[in-house]
């Protein structure tokens, strides 16, 4: 079984040990002062070597920070200091080897229209033409000059070549794909030039193909150049992307053109494409959420692959092993790229090899932990695997002399503060007053798009079984309990509960929860009204929409989905669960405010005072959580080593849960 996964493949000349390989992220954080990589790059690369991955595919590296200038720190850029960047790209390269994985260096021309003014780039972006920022539309991008994108693939030379004396096996251009400034070139959406980089499809290549051309002339022809590729963009109109199997016409690239456009790139030179779909404008393509399918490019790269002779590397929700080997056996993939799932678990390859498939921890999809956290200026991790990108702080070290440690709680913050304990050596025994493991994440789980979410579960449940960890359920825990078992260490999980409205008719049978909908204690009626425009009202009102239920969600700030359990939602997740509630007619009132409940309906406040009648079935609250701290209040003061973590502490996001629980586990 998985054999398809470990059969060696050739990109141009280069041999690769297997079929997997490290899909290029944004590795923020990861550099220094002067844009060289910093000691937690070459142990974020190294772990994945070690895991056994056959190909990996640095983050976006700049080949210049004067055009399209961002940020100093934030992202490598081999200009800024390149006998630096061969430095330690070198020790980087030297290590990867070690473990026979391969590693090409990913070169970016930048940002463009996609950058952030103000944050990310530090000077007013540029672009193929004079377009509109994706970020804030008012900003035009100034023109790039043709002496300057001349000058720039230039640079793509040089970086290249210090690409290959540092010891890279290959660089990947970044990119026709995803909608970068390269990208904003060969669409015609937003290339409007007259020069050579302009007109047809052919003249809107010019800049790829002289990219390819100039690095095969200065670093031999056997020197592998690849290519990140987006086979069809996905656009339905400026800033607006299409979903799954809406009917539209595309204003990007669609599949006709991307197919035809692969060919010539081959014929250039390129020596394989990292393919997927996509722009910012439809950005839930490009960085899958929770709500997209697995194996999301498939159906489209096949056609690609039947067009090309070239490796085609697929990325795209195929952490599940089963859907990456088949995307191999059906031919719609020669590599499959795992981004997120070797942030979740670097040892993916060697688990699936060894026949511990049930052993891989799971992404669930939600980008807070990785390039949500680039866009709140932190660096990149995992928000279930906080070791990531911090490999060398956050491996579990055996203790000295075991401490008694008992657990409250047996959601993911208490599971994970059990894992990493027990890891270390201490004597661990969790408490859970329910009958099951999981806390809120099991209701949370229940619609279909959360099958990750059951998978984190699964995952967790497995590990504890693995370390023999003692799980007693059914049992609350009290000062009694405590006081009988003497622990060294009380690690206190006890979760979160929703917060109830005090108003007129709150009593009512018709008014429920997500939760208790979600655990079905209580079935919506034909027409629901969800009361808070949050993560969990909105994922509570596509469940129902999906589920025939005529939904209006009311929400007393002026937009839905302003955070997530306090926390702000990455913007692929955002923007498709958006067109998602949109394309389910799901209707939302914003600016107002849930202040009576009758018998036929609801009535709400508007912030001018305006009161409105909603008539409705079933209103479902959804304002937030409480932390669970009873116990906690109880034992503060009389144990030393006494710890509130997840929800408990403050109610958020699994990432929260996760991380804390992972903290004190490391440290108790």
């Amino acid at each position: 079984m998985y054999e398809s996964l470990f059969q060696p493949i050739k990109i141009g000349k280069l041999d690769v040990k297997n079929r997997i390989s490290m899909a290029p992220m944004g590795a923020f954080g990861f550099v220094d002062n002067e844009g060289c990589y910093n000691q937690r790059a070459i142990d974020y690369y190294v772990e994945r070597a070690k895991g056994g991955t056959g190909l990996i595919i640095t983050s976006i590296t700049k080949v210049e920070n004067k055009l399209d200038k961002v940020v100093s720190g934030v992202i490598p850029v081999v200009s800024e200091n390149p006998g630096r960047f061969l430095m330690t790209s070198a020790e980087m390269t030297e290590r990867v080897h070690a473990y026979g994985t391969k590693i090409f260096l990913q070169l970016t021309m930048g940002f463009g229209r996609s950058g952030v003014p103000g944050s990310l780039l530090a000077a007013p972006p540029v672009s193929a033409s004079r377009i509109p920022n994706y970020w804030d539309p008012s900003v035009t991008c100034n023109e790039l000059t043709t002496s300057e994108v001349e000058w720039i693939v230039g640079q793509f030379v040089e970086s290249a070549d210090i690409a290959k004396k540092a010891g890279f096996d290959g660089v990947e251009i970044h990119a026709v794909h995803e909608g970068y400034l390269l990208d904003q070139f060969t669409l015609s959406l937003f290339n409007r030039r007259t020069d050579k980089y302009g007109g047809d499809l052919k003249g809107r290549l010019t800049l790829p193909i002289e990219i390819v051309q100039g690095i095969k002339e200065r670093c031999g022809k056997n020197f592998p150049v690849g290519l990140r590729y987006s086979v069809k963009s996905c656009v339905k109109d400026w800033r607006q992307g299409g979903l799954p199997d809406e009917d539209y016409i595309e204003k990007g690239r669609d599949l006709e053109e991307g197919i035809e456009a692969a060919k010539i790139l081959e014929a250039a030179g390129y020596d394989e494409l990292n393919t997927d779909m996509g722009t910012y404008d439809a950005w839930y393509w490009s960085h899958p959420p929770v709500y997209q399918k697995e194996g999301l490019y498939l159906p489209y790269t096949k056609k690609l692959k039947e067009a090309v002779n070239i490796p085609v590397i697929v990325a795209g929700k195929l952490g599940v092993p089963e859907t990456a080997e088949k995307s191999l056996e059906e031919g719609s993939a020669d590599m499959i790229g795992l981004g997120r799932p070797l942030l979740t678990d670097p040892y993916w390859p060697k688990k699936v090899m060894n026949h511990q498939v049930e052993r891989i921890r799971p992404c669930i999809g939600c980008h807070v932990g990785c390039l949500g956290r680039g866009f709140e200026g932190k660096p990149l991790s995992c928000a279930v695997n906080p070791a990531c990108g911090r490999e060398r702080y956050y491996e579990p070290k055996r203790v000295l002399a075991a401490k008694k440690v008992m657990i409250v709680g047996g959601g993911v913050a208490g599971m994970e503060a059990a894992r990493v304990a027990m890891l270390r050596g201490h004597k661990v025994t969790l408490y859970e007053k329910s009958d099951q493991l999981g806390g809120q994440i099991i209701p949370g789980s229940t619609p279909e798009f959360k099958i990750d979410d059951r998978r984190l579960i699964s995952w967790y449940k497995n590990e504890l079984k693995s370390l023999d960890i003692p799980v007693i359920k059914g049992t609350e825990v009290t000062e009694e309990l405590v006081e009988r078992e003497k622990p060294d260490v009380v690690i206190i999980a006890t979760g979160a509960s929703e917060i109830p409205l005090d108003i007129p008719g709150a009593d009512k049978d018709r008014v429920t929860t997500p939760i208790e909908i979600l655990e079905s204690k209580k079935t919506a009626g034909k027409t629901v009204l969800i009361i808070g425009g949050g993560l969990v009202g909105c994922e509570t009102a596509l469940y129902l929409a999906e589920n025939g239920r005529a939904v209006t969600i009311v929400e007393a700030k002026n937009e839905i989905l302003s955070s997530g359990g306090g926390k702000p939602i990455p913007h692929m997740n955002k923007i498709m669960l958006i067109d998602l509630l949109h394309k389910y007619e799901v209707k939302v009132i914003n600016n107002s405010s849930l202040t009576e409940i009758t018998d036929e309906g609801a009535v709400l406040t508007n912030n001018c005072f305006r009161k409105q009648f909603l008539a409705a079935d079933t209103v479902v609250i959804s304002v937030g959580f409480k932390p669970n701290q009873t116990l906690y209040n109880k034992l503060n003061g009389k144990i030393a080593d006494l710890y509130l973590i997840g929800d408990a502490y403050q109610a958020a996001n699994i990432m929260n849960a996760v991380w804390s629980g992972n903290e004190v586990g490391l440290n108790c």
